[in-house]
């Protein structure tokens, strides 16, 4: 007994059990990190995900072939390489088939594969699928022996330790893992602007993070959404981390009842769409959100559409702004580049933090080796065959003396032995020999031989030379990678706006002229200011937006990409925007609500918008309401970015802001109005006030009329006025003798003979004028196509109007070179009228009553 327990003493080994559990710990935590949680940089993907594509590679589920219940391919992924539960490889096949997890999926999916509302997907037993057109990409030449391969988990069979992966997956689709004491996520991106960068950094290894972040702008998630800001993307390219806020697309929409709603049609990256609203229901009924009468989800196949309804008294900018700060409406996407890097044999690599540079260079890398062994493999390829066919050309060279050979030999081994002691043939020379077909000895044949030879010879010499120089092999990755972008590239769909007070937007943003809309219904979009061409004066103009009905542009002007843009609104208020924060839309289209941009109030409309390049204290701004009030107030007082504006002046009740100009502070100011008056007087007859004055009077009205334009008047310019009917005309600016304010003005146009008047403007002859119509009609003319008459005379035609249509706006811009003809018949709309001037309406100037609060 006591020689049975010294037996077992023996066989015990005492341990540290502090370095045992760190040993076993760290060999379990390595397991994890590698095998499982987190993607190789070569191909970026998981173990599981590749198990999972070549299992369907080797089954041949591929995309011509018919679908697969998923349950094969889970069971032989299980059987074959993955001694893990059933259900992480299934969760696995199945966000490799959601067109909202993947930006592009990987396998192609038939049944019911989960939903955007977090619906589980049917049991494998019901669903099928098969390899994606795109999955092919990564697997083309793994049979050439451009990866390493390894034992599988019982060495039954050999697995690819990588993918040859001729797209970067790691980017385009991203990833997402959490290991033992680090993690991963890293966007997904859009496959045309990856590989292009790929392009770059081939033709500029030395590229930098700004060369690169010109066609890499930045993620690119399936769900689409609004990425605000280009800071953290710049991070996160810089240094591997960094934090991307993410919002759902919602648009402020206003009904016909006079409500507003609020429509979402996408949503962030990752979020949970039942969930979401949910929490908005929440949010509602616990009234921390208490301007929402209505939740309704209206999404189908075609597309995303969650309809919010709003109280009547509610600002919807407000309410979506509670919105996204309190449901993932808005959202932080925390990048983490985190990935295997080094992988090569039996070496299974470790992790590390890369920048974006690092994750192309990588990958750059991984392909100069994917085709150098592709490369070496058809080369050896093509030199066997090359031998064989040095062989057979022997042969047939010497066919009589080879067929004597044959028929006098005792058995096939020793006509080859004779051959190759005859000819110094091989034994693979000899056995293709002995295997030719009679065929083979006829002309046409013999012909066909020495032609593959010749083409195989040239094929090796190639081969040979794309191993002999490296810049053939970057040749040829990029032009598999223009391959790949030209089969599978697509339209962005995550749109990335800018964000003021970033610290290096204005870096980022071009300083380009802008042409800035907004229409009657309170619609703003920015253009570039080359979008609309010249035209002859007269002519039939082209459409500048799609409209509402009824609704028309009634703003216009020109103004840089970097320049402030201050909203003035018929309530008094005004708020601030720097010109690329309001989007860019296109010709036709007609722009964002401006309850979008601005956190307006409940029938609060924006009338009037002028550009500020900088704020000083020697500028002023001169505001006149629609009763012909007028207010001087320094720029400076402006000067502020809260939200939710600043009171521009005092209004009486019934009067509205119409009109503000940026002034020098001794500038002569032209006020004209509807009924054909005019006034002209210089600005220091408006002395300063405070920000919530009220004003003076600048012009006294006929009963019914109303100020329709304020202008600076400059030395060289003309005073352009348009009648609502089309008809425009130059005067000198001597025309309008300085009164003083307040007055009842000059006779500036017969309105009883032509119509009332649509607006006025200063312009030089080298300007542009770009009018547009109650339609939506815009045309643009040279300034000089205009004749000068003198003061109240008809003019010209310059615009055709179609029935009821009239002139609304206009606007000045530079002269472009660019002309398109299109001239109306002469029918007597384009003689001149050059009436003698009737100042009978003149009266003696008065002097106005100063009517200021302060």
């Amino acid at each position: 007994m006591d020689e049975i327990q010294n037996e077992n003493k023996s066989k015990i080994i005492d341990v540290d059990l502090e370095k045992e559990v760190q040993k076993s710990f760290m060999a379990y935590s390595m397991s994890v990190i590698v095998q499982r949680a987190l993607p190789d940089v070569r191909d970026g993907l998981k173990p599981v995900h590749r198990r999972i594509l070549y299992a369907m590679y080797e089954d041949g589920i591929t995309p011509d072939k018919p679908y697969k219940k998923c349950a094969t391919t889970v069971g032989d992924v299980l059987g074959r390489y993955h001694p893990h539960g059933d259900a992480s490889v299934y969760d696995a096949l199945v966000r490799l088939a959601q067109d909202f997890s993947m930006r592009y999926m990987l396998v192609d999916g038939h049944g019911n594969f989960g939903s955007v509302d977090g619906d589980p997907p049917a049991a494998y037993r019901y669903t099928e699928s098969r390899m994606s057109r795109l999955s092919v990409e990564m697997l083309r030449d793994i049979d050439k022996d451009t990866v390493d391969f390894g034992s599988n988990f019982d060495d039954s069979r050999k697995e690819p330790t990588v993918l040859p992966g001729h797209f970067p997956n790691l980017l385009v689709n991203g990833s997402t893992g959490i290991a033992v004491g680090m993690a991963t996520n890293i966007p997904p991106h859009n496959m045309g602007e990856v590989l292009d960068g790929v392009c770059a950094l081939i033709d500029d290894p030395d590229i930098g993070l700004e060369g690169l972040m010109q066609y890499i702008k930045g993620p690119d998630f399936p769900t689409a959404g609004i990425i605000m800001g280009r800071a953290g993307i710049r991070a996160a390219y810089a240094t591997g981390r960094g934090r991307i806020t993410v919002r759902a697309r919602a648009e402020i929409v206003e009904e016909k009842n006079g409500r507003f709603s609020i429509v979402v049609t996408e949503l962030p990256y990752q979020v949970n769409k039942a969930r979401l609203i949910e929490n908005m229901a929440d949010l509602v009924k616990n009234k921390r959100i208490t301007g929402i009468s209505n939740i309704e989800d209206h999404s189908d196949r075609n597309g995303m559409h969650i309809l919010i309804t709003l109280k009547r008294d509610a600002s919807p900018q407000i309410i979506l702004n509670q919105l996204y700060s309190y449901t993932q409406l808005q959202t932080t996407f925390s990048v983490n580049m985190l990935a295997i890097v080094g992988a090569h044999g039996s070496y299974s690599g470790e992790p590390k933090l890369l920048t974006l540079k690092q994750i192309l260079q990588e990958y750059v890398a991984f392909q100069k080796d994917v085709i150098t062994r592709r490369t070496k493999y058809d080369l050896k390829k093509a030199l066997a065959r090359a031998h064989i066919l040095e062989g057979l050309k022997i042969a047939v060279d010497n066919i009589d003396e080879i067929i004597a050979i044959i028929r006098s030999s005792r058995d096939r081994a020793a006509a080859r032995a004779r051959m190759t002691e005859r000819f110094g043939l091989d034994d693979i020379q000899t056995q293709a020999i002995v295997q030719m077909p009679l065929g083979a000895l006829t002309g046409l044949e013999r012909k066909k031989l020495e032609e593959e030879l010749a083409a195989i010879e040239a094929k090796v010499a190639d081969l040979r030379d794309i191993l002999a120089h490296e810049e053939r092999v970057l040749a040829i990755i990029k032009e598999d990678a223009q391959n790949v972008k030209k089969k599978f590239g697509d339209e962005r769909r995550t749109e990335i706006v800018s964000v003021s007070g970033e610290v290096d937007i204005e870096d980022l943003i071009p300083d380009e002229e802008c042409v800035l809309t907004l229409t009657n219904f309170g619609y703003a979009k920015r253009l570039a200011a080359d979008t609309y061409h010249t035209q002859n004066r007269g002519g039939r103009g082209i459409s500048a937006m799609t409209r509402r009905d009824e609704d028309f542009a009634s703003e216009m002007f020109v103004c840089g990409s970097h320049d402030y843009v201050l909203f003035f609104t018929n309530f008094g208020r005004v708020y601030r925007l720097k010109c690329y924060e309001v989007p860019e839309g296109s010709r036709t289209s007609k722009g964002v609500n401006i309850a979008n941009l601005l956190p307006i109030s409940q029938g609060e409309s924006v009338t009037s918008m002028i550009r500020v390049p900088e704020f000083d204290d020697e500028s002023y701004l001169c505001m006149v309401t629609r009763n012909g009030i007028i207010k001087r107030t320094a720029l400076s007082a402006y000067n502020t970015a809260r939200k939710g504006g600043v009171i521009a002046l005092g209004l009486d009740d019934g009067d509205e802001l119409c009109w503000v100009r940026l002034t020098s502070g001794d500038d002569e100011l032209l006020v004209a109005t509807h009924f054909g008056m005019a006034i002209r007087f210089n600005e220091n007859d408006v002395r300063p006030m405070g920000r919530a004055a009220r004003g003076v009077k600048a012009i006294t009205l006929k009963e019914s009329d109303y100020v329709v334009g304020m202008s600076i008047l400059r030395e060289g310019g003309r005073v352009l006025t348009v009648s609502e009917t089309g008809f425009g005309r130059l005067s000198p600016i001597e025309d309008y003798r300085i009164q003083n304010r307040g007055g009842k003005g000059l006779t500036n146009y017969h309105i009883d003979k032509y119509g009332c008047v649509a607006g006025i403007k200063v312009v030089d002859l080298t300007d542009d004028i770009i009018l547009i119509s109650e339609d939506g009609i815009l045309i643009r003319i040279p300034a000089d196509s205009i004749r000068i008459c003198s003061r109240p005379s008809k003019g010209v035609k310059v615009m055709r109007l179609n029935g009821t249509d009239k002139v609304v706006t206009l606007a000045r811009t530079e002269h472009e070179e660019d002309v398109q003809m299109d001239e109306l018949p002469d029918n007597g709309d384009n003689d001149d009228e050059t009436e003698g001037a009737d100042d009978s309406a003149e009266t003696e100037d008065q002097q106005p009553e100063e009517q200021e609060e302060n």
